[in-house]
């Protein structure tokens, strides 16, 4: 399973279409939040691959009515993805990584700091691709990219 990851574009529609157009081969595209309304727009001009794409409500999608997460069965794994402004992200991982265990989940997926972050500690994979609008680490644009079979998890993040 193939799934593409991508949070805070903030408007910046020429990047989501960018990494969403070159991965359509993708199992899951998933948006994690601060973007709503240019995914809006892409699925409205590409509404054949809106069954792939999944997303949940950032803090700045104002009156949406997406879910502030959602759970994804992948193989023997489960993923949790979040925004991650509810779970205090910014500060530290422990709200978020206790959502994940209360949900069974052994990935987690999150936004919000605009920065990339990936790494695999106390039995979770973890992973914030950073902003695909406004990165705030000094690095380019970037997105996710996670392979899952039942031979285990491969994460990567690149450049948008």
């Amino acid at each position: 399973m193939r799934i593409i990851v991508i949070s805070d574009t903030h408007g910046n529609y020429s990047n989501l279409e960018k990494v969403f157009k070159r991965n359509t081969d993708a199992d899951w595209l998933i948006h994690l939040g601060d973007g709503e309304l240019e995914l809006d727009r892409f699925v409205i001009a590409r509404p054949i691959v809106a069954p792939k794409i999944i997303h949940v409500a950032g803090n700045c999608d104002y009156d949406s009515l997406s879910p502030d997460f959602f759970v994804l069965p992948a193989f023997e794994h489960r993923i949790f993805a979040t925004h991650g402004h509810k779970y205090s992200v910014g500060g530290s991982l422990d709200q978020v990584k206790a959502a994940a265990r209360e949900n069974d989940c052994d990935i987690i997926l999150y936004g919000h700091t605009h920065e990339r972050f990936m790494t695999y500690e106390d039995g979770l994979w973890i992973m914030n691709p950073g902003s695909a609008g406004s990165p705030r680490d000094g690095n380019r644009p970037s997105f996710g990219n996670i392979d899952i079979s039942e031979y285990g998890v491969l994460m990567n993040i690149a450049d948008v």
